[in-house]
């Protein structure tokens, strides 16, 4: 009595669990049956090649509607406020008041127009938008994209244009060239309804990389286009650039409320609505697709660990005569199977991570490599792969293969804890 009150035991909460040595020592340990070892390394290989494809698809699709939202805003505009038929008298008023939103921080007048650009036998139609150059600069950033020129190239009464390279490519023009600008508003003479022609020069020729915008729009001073389509000084409305644009559709609903004039407000969260809709569906679409592929592993975890259960049966009975309960037993199936799971989600977000931030590389090595392209300019609005990566979306997808992966381990690591020792040591 004396000596045990001089050498009392330990504490049973600061010893190393039994449970946690038996487990990893199941994980390393080398199996008669190889069968039972090479599908818990493809189930760990299933597991990390899902967590990579979840975390490199959600980071292109973020890229993709980053890129699509900035290059539709870079020639769209946050905030449009739009006269109806007969156009807005004054515009001039019109900005100033909107410019008292303090979130306002740049407005511009703008004419948007159809019309027909012909060159020789090639005709195209196309977007004519009127504007003044020094002040679109401050709501767009086609003067960042110039290719060739100078937005402000476009003077009054010069009857300058500045086309998108596919449809100058489509039409055959190039800078310095004349190309005829045919109005569809047509004009009434003795032979019958005519349309407005009138000879543009192209002095710049622009590259934003959105197809929709390069193969369609054609941008005009505003005086030149106010006097083609007969506007007198009226315009179809004023662009305005907001300092945040998420709150492009709070600015939208007071400015309704505020501006005097008789306008539509819209925002770029109306207008260009079905674009980052699809695109939000498509992720969470991807989302769910893609985390089947973690199931099907963690269903081979399954199959792994029930066929390790059979294999250790003597191994648990023995265990259970020398006193370990049944939830002893199930914890150390569940950690076996755990630290498969765990290892291999760690492994796929590392690859993962590494894939998604260099994707702008791998790409295009890829297309060079096998001479394919897999955004064609013509048929996608993005021609490149774009990739953005947030750690939000790397937790949540580690999350969730950790939860898959230990529901795995349940059955299994129940089924052991069911073994009878009695039947198990039977035929050893």
């Amino acid at each position: 009595m004396a000596h045990s009150r001089l050498c009392p035991r330990p504490p049973h909460n600061i010893l190393r669990p039994y449970e946690l040595l038996v487990g990893l020592r199941y994980t390393r340990a080398k199996r008669r049956n190889h069968f039972i070892s090479f599908i818990s390394i493809a189930s760990m290989v299933g597991i990390a090649l899902g967590v990579t494809a979840l975390i490199v698809v959600l980071s292109v699709m973020n890229g993709f509607q980053q890129e699509l939202r900035t290059r539709i805003l870079g020639v769209a505009s946050h905030v449009q406020v739009q006269g109806f038929d007969s156009g807005l008298a004054d515009w001039q008023q019109v900005a100033r008041e909107a410019s008292t939103n303090p979130a306002v921080v740049a407005a511009a007048p703008y004419v948007n127009q159809q019309g027909l650009l012909a060159n020789g036998p090639s005709v195209q139609g196309a977007l004519v938008r009127g504007i003044l150059p020094q002040e679109e600069e401050r709501v767009a950033d086609i003067g960042e994209h110039m290719k060739a020129g100078r937005l402000e190239d476009l003077q009054p009464g010069r009857f300058g244009i500045v086309l998108g390279s596919e449809l100058a490519f489509a039409v055959g023009a190039r800078l310095g060239e004349k190309v005829v600008l045919i109005s569809p508003q047509g004009q009434v003479t003795p032979a019958g309804i005519l349309p407005r022609i009138k000879q543009f020069t192209v002095v710049g020729i622009f590259e934003v990389g959105m197809y929709e915008y390069d193969a369609g729009l054609a941008l005009i001073h505003l005086e030149d286009a106010q006097r083609l389509y007969r506007l007198g000084d009226r315009v179809s409305g004023v662009r305005l650039k907001l300092s945040d644009m998420f709150d492009a559709p709070g600015v939208a609903r007071a400015l309704t409320r505020s501006l005097s004039a008789d306008v539509l407000v819209t925002d770029w969260t109306r207008s260009h609505a079905n674009f980052f809709r699809a695109v939000q569906i498509e992720k969470r679409v991807m989302f769910i697709i893609l985390t089947l592929i973690v199931a099907v592993a963690a269903f081979n975890l399954v199959s792994s660990l029930v066929m390790t259960v059979t294999d250790k049966q003597a191994d648990i009975a023995i265990l259970r005569t020398l006193g370990a309960t049944p939830g002893s037993i199930m914890k150390i199936f569940v950690i076996q199977g755990s630290l498969i799971g765990t290892v291999g989600t760690l492994i796929g977000a590392v690859a993962g991570v590494i894939v998604a931030l260099n994707i702008e590389t791998i790409v295009p090595a890829i297309e060079g490599a096998f001479n394919v392209q897999f955004l064609a300019k013509d048929v996608y609005y993005i021609s490149d792969l774009p990739s953005q990566l947030q750690w939000a979306d790397v937790i949540t997808i580690c999350a969730v293969s950790l939860v898959l992966s230990f529901a795995a381990t349940l059955y299994p690591s129940y089924r052991a804890a069911r073994v009878n020792p009695a039947e198990a040591l039977r035929y050893e």
